[in-house]
């Protein structure tokens, strides 16, 4: 996507007529204008110039798109407003002298000094501070004039129109008054000096330059999370060289380069800390406000807070690359992207201003022919133009976009466009990879189950002390346990690997072993009540390590992936929410089960491949809105396939980028809040809409005199007061797209019920019901029948947990002409789908060559 800057658009129509232009232009696939941020976002092959002469050439200004980040903090900076203030200002005091002369004497009954007591001077007076004031403000004159000339007109072309009207109608009445005066007729000169219009002229391009600068201001606001984001951004940085502190420019930062922090300081780049313990502060990039603690080989971010030690860390990634300058890129594109309920108001704006001048000149030529005055007429058809407020349909939408963007931005969760801030609250089923997204990703013990009570405290030790040297998932998860517990372990000798069985060691002159069931088993005499035992915990998906001393059996050590903290409160929101919630895992199905069980889900559907995971969205699909939450590689199809990806913001560059939104939290409690934002966020762009739409439907015909006519009212808007109006309607749009920032994403009680039904629910359950681990569609060859998979069975020896399970799942699916493999490390076997014939000599290669045996293959 490209980024542009337009310059001259005043209302929903000059955006209207921008994205026309610029969607003509050969190359382009889509673009979108935003009105809010005076913005051109450009997807396609096409070049600057192509796309900036189209701009031009429909009567606006184009700016490259910036570079650096201060450039485009500086393209934020609000210089619209101070320049508004002070037209109005101006405008104001001329105007008062104005409204002084012309309705003072009425209104308070003061005399005006002698030399304006001739109806001839007093009118000339009025008309040249009137002029004073259209000058002030000719830009909506320029502007105005130059779209109508175009066959273009926009919201400056009603303005200009009602107060040249009303200007040239007194500059009649002013040669009318000189006429009188001519003859010698006095009385009637003085009385059709009050027909004079010149106050009305001055007094609706003022009162929509306050209305200008009202919207400006509230338009800023809308802006403050992204201009806050930029405000993070580090400017220099201090690196070390040869043991010496030098501060530079963060820009000459480079890769690979030694930074050091010291406490208070913000951090410049990302990086990874090479010495040093701290806490950081990472509530503007997550929205967590507690710090998070930090050591040698830890990540850290940019812009975020060292709250505590002193450290020093190496540049990782610069510049743009930087998780900051991504996020604030991301909130940036948001801003320039447009959300489908926009389209609405696109469309109406398209023709409104002309329908608008049609309405005023069919109003005055019937209140003319009505037998009113003409000043009756042309103050009707006046006051229709400049009562329409095309502002107002323009701004419904980015505004809150805007507002809602920002507000998920400070709470960790980034929408990259602005139809996904849409389309999260239409979501009706969302699927959930497991690991690292429902759970940690990483295994931790959960159960300790010794042999017998008084040997807990020596099975601990044992365990911790030869599994300190092993690199393996399970061991690491033990080595953890004895971290915490302040477990010191024994001076362990021979360490040694038994491949896909377990490890030995010996201390003290005595053979220790850390073993599975299976080499258990098979060397050592068991009790099998023991055993039984146990069967629970494997039942829930949990990885049984033994421990012996000797011949002697000290015990066994569950370990598990676990839970994420908040994973059964988030899937507990989605579901009063209305969400009907799918896991997908590659696991084995016992392992899913359980955690599904324990996390709360509706559907489990374990042991799938990633195409596998993109079959069964595709299929889901079939009943409705499907939102893809993941963290990785594997997960970048389904994200990509499904309606929305949700990507985990701990997870790979490659799901992150293949996603829609990206929680930097990591926590499953986000994905309910995003839903729950997205909907408060469309609820406010339906008012936004409404009252547009309303006050132009009431506020159009009771200025023509519609109401008055049929319900006999004797009432007649003045064009001041319609312009007057048309000010604040924009503003109000604005003033309520910012009361989102008063919205709490965390705060449950509102949530409605607005997914599947309970039909569509049932209709799912039974869809899955009868499936096998994994999901496969019928083929689609000509006579669209399924295609025969043939399948073998293996019996393999040495696995002994789900990571063994997954070594040989991969090495299997790696042959050519395998489908898909089921691993099974408790039955020791392996069950392989096949699309071609592959010889048996070719299977058992592949799982030899990762250390494990293979004792039949049927």
């Amino acid at each position: 996507m490209k980024k542009y800057t337009v310059t001259g658009m005043s209302c929903a129509a000059c955006q209207t007529r921008v994205e026309k232009a610029v969607q003509k232009v050969p190359g382009v696939k889509s673009c979108s204008v935003s009105l809010l941020t005076n913005s051109l976002a450009v997807e396609g092959e096409v070049s600057e110039t192509a796309v900036q002469e189209a701009v031009e050439k429909a009567g606006y200004g184009f700016i490259s798109d910036t570079k650096s980040e201060a450039q485009k903090e500086d393209a934020l900076e609000d210089r619209e407003t101070p320049k508004l203030k002070k037209r109005f200002l101006q405008s104001l005091v001329f105007l008062l002298v104005l409204m002084t002369l012309s309705m003072g004497p009425m209104l308070f009954h003061f005399s005006l000094p002698a030399v304006l007591r001739y109806p001839g001077i007093l009118a000339l007076t009025e008309m040249l501070l009137a002029i004073i004031v259209m000058l002030i403000n000719k830009k909506f004159f320029t502007s105005g004039f130059s779209a109508l000339f175009r066959l273009a007109p926009n919201m400056d072309s009603l303005v200009a129109l009602g107060s040249s009207a009303s200007f040239l109608y007194s500059l009649g009445v002013l040669y009318g008054i000189n006429y009188y005066l001519e003859l010698g007729n006095a009385e009637m000169a003085h009385q059709i000096g009050h027909h004079l219009y010149f106050e009305t002229a001055a007094m609706i391009p003022t009162l929509i330059t306050l209305g200008k600068m009202l919207e400006s201001i509230s338009k800023g606001r809308t802006t403050s999370a992204l201009k806050g984001l930029m405000d993070l951004s580090p400017k220099t940085a201090v690196l070390l060289k040869d043991g010496v502190e030098e501060t530079v420019s963060v820009d000459d930062v480079a890769v690979g380069d030694v930074f050091a922090v010291k406490p208070g300081e913000q951090i410049p780049v990302d990086g990874l800390i090479l010495s040093g313990r701290t806490a950081i502060d990472e509530s503007a990039l997550t929205g967590e406000s507690i710090p998070a603690d930090k050591e040698e080989g830890d990540k850290i971010s940019a812009g975020t807070l060292n709250r505590s030690g002193y450290i020093t860390a190496k540049a990782v990634r610069i510049g743009k690359d930087t998780s900051l300058s991504q996020i604030i890129e991301m909130v940036s594109d948001a801003a320039a992207t447009k959300a489908p309920i926009a389209r609405i108001a696109d469309k109406i704006s398209a023709v409104f201003v002309p329908f608008v001048m049609g309405i005023a000149l069919l109003t005055f030529l019937v209140v003319l022919g009505s037998g009113a005055e003409f000043s009756t007429a042309l103050s009707r058809g006046v006051a229709v133009l400049v009562i329409s407020c095309p502002c107002a349909l323009g701004l419904a939408t980015p505004v809150a976009i805007m507002v809602g963007n920002g507000v998920g931005a400070k709470n960790g969760i980034l929408f990259k466009t602005a139809s996904s801030l849409e389309e999260a609250g239409r979501v009706e089923i969302i699927a959930l990879d497991k690991t690292g997204t429902v759970t940690n990703g990483t295994p931790v013990v959960t159960d300790i189950v010794p042999v017998r009570e008084e040997k807990k405290e020596e099975l601990l030790k044992l365990a911790v002390s030869i599994e300190k040297n092993s690199e393996h998932p399970l061991a690491k998860a033990i080595q953890s346990y004895g971290e915490q517990n302040g477990i010191s372990p024994y001076p362990v000798e021979d360490f040694q690997a038994m491949a896909g069985h377990g490890i030995t060691a010996s201390y003290g002159g005595e053979k220790i072993i850390a073993c599975s069931e299976g080499y258990l088993r098979e060397h050592f005499p068991v009790k099998e009540d023991f055993l039984e035992n146990l069967n629970a915990l494997s039942a829930e998906g949990k990885t049984n390590l033994f421990f012996l001393r000797g011949e002697e059996l000290l015990g066994a050590i569950s370990v598990a992936d676990s839970l994420k903290t908040d994973a059964k409160e988030g899937i507990e929101e989605l579901k009063k929410q209305g969400v009907f919630t799918v896991m997908l895992t590659g696991d084995r199905k016992n392992t899913a089960e359980a955690i599904a069980k324990e996390a709360g889900v509706d559907l489990v559907i374990a042991e799938v491949l990633p195409d596998g995971k993109e079959e069964v969205i595709r299929k889901l699909q079939e009943f409705g809105k499907v939102a893809m939450v993941g963290d990785g590689i594997n997960d970048a199809i389904a994200l990509t396939r499904a309606d929305l990806g949700i990507a985990i913001g701990a997870g790979t560059d490659v799901a992150i980028d293949a996603a829609d939104i990206v929680l930097m939290k990591s926590n499953v409690s986000d994905i309910p809040r995003s839903i729950r934002l997205s909907r408060a966020t469309i609820h406010n762009i339906h008012e936004n809409l409404f009252w547009a739409f309303f006050y132009n439907v009431i506020c159009i015909p009771l200025a023509a005199g519609f109401y008055s006519a049929v319900f006999h009212w004797n009432f007649e808007m003045n064009p001041m007061v319609g312009a007057l109006a048309m000010s604040l309607s924009s503003v109000t749009v604005c003033l309520n797209a910012l009361r989102l920032n008063l919205f709490s994403i965390k705060d449950t009680k509102k949530d409605r019920k607005k997914g599947i039904g309970e039909e569509k629910r049932q209709a799912i359950l039974a869809e899955f019901s009868q499936k096998g681990t994994a999901i496969k569609d019928k083929s689609e060859n000509t006579e669209n029948q399924e295609e025969k998979r043939m399948e073998k069975k293996m019996e393999i020896t040495g696995m002994m947990c789900g990571h063994c399970e997954a070594r040989v799942k991969k090495a299997l699916e790696a042959v050519s002409g395998v489908d898909h493999a089921e691993v099974s490390h408790e039955n020791g076997t392996a069950t392989v789908f096949l699309k071609e014939e592959v010889d048996n000599a070719t299977l058992k290669a592949a799982v030899e060559a990762q250390d494990y045996g293979v004792t039949n293959i049927e």
